[in-house]
């Protein structure tokens, strides 16, 4: 069953942080939209073949559930393809400073993929600090900031300091494993960035015991808990 296209403000609204055209923007949206169809495609395959399994059909279950594990890695490639489109929109030379990364477009999981081998690479060039801009979550549902709990959460577990900068999209990030009581000023950003603007800071606390990652999404849980329950027949067959 295919989804029907989703604007951009339905993904996540901004996805861009500087001005753009309306083809970029298509083919953003063209990439999500059909992760989501084969991500839909997965899961009435997994479900079908999880009652074609509980009806004894152990064929017909080994069939659907491959199907739908093709489904997924179509799903993975396609989300794969938009983060790293979005990612090189926002990050190219010339449109945000160069200790600066941005997240805009990006799901929780590939922000923080991104992030951390950011932060290595930083790291191992001597920089001594990042600014990373996660957005302020107008546009998520419920005005929730999505990246920005995980951004912290990355921080710490590297055992890294940072603070909640002058825009509250945008955290500062110590790379040297100092103690951030309050962070600088903002950098000036390339002519046509829109990141966004306002709010006041607050400190970080990055030294803290490190939390254990978080849970996968639900509908992750949701297949591989399917997974385990196909997993005799698939064995079996």
């Amino acid at each position: 069953m295919a989804s029907s296209a989703i604007p951009l403000s339905r993904i996540g609204g901004n996805a861009f942080n500087h001005r753009t055209s309306e083809e970029l923007e298509r083919e953003y949206d063209r990439l999500r939209n059909l992760a989501r169809a084969e991500g839909d495609k997965k899961k009435s395959c997994f479900e079908r073949a999880h009652e074609a399994y509980e009806s004894g059909n152990k064929a017909e279950a080994k069939q659907l559930s491959d199907e739908g594990k093709r489904h997924q890695k179509k799903q993975a490639e396609y989300n794969k393809q938009a983060s790293e489109f979005i990612f090189r929109e926002n990050n190219a030379p010339g449109r945000v400073a160069e200790d600066t990364i941005d997240l805009h477009g990006q799901f929780v999981e590939e922000a923080e993929d991104i992030l951390e081998a950011r932060i290595r690479d930083a790291q191992a060039r001597g920089q001594t600090h990042l600014h990373v801009i996660v957005g302020k979550g107008n546009h998520s549902t419920g005005r929730v900031q999505k990246i920005k709990p995980r951004v912290e959460q990355v921080c710490r577990e590297m055992g890294l300091d940072f603070a909640t900068e002058e825009n509250e999209g945008r955290i500062y990030v110590d790379l040297g494993g100092n103690r951030v009581d309050a962070p600088p000023p903002l950098p000036s950003q390339p002519e046509g960035y829109q990141g966004g603007h306002g709010g006041g800071h607050q400190s970080g606390g990055g030294h803290h015991q490190r939390p254990q990652r978080p849970q996968q999404r639900p509908e992750q849980q949701q297949d591989d808990d399917l997974f385990g329950c196909l997993k005799a027949c698939c064995l079996v067959m």
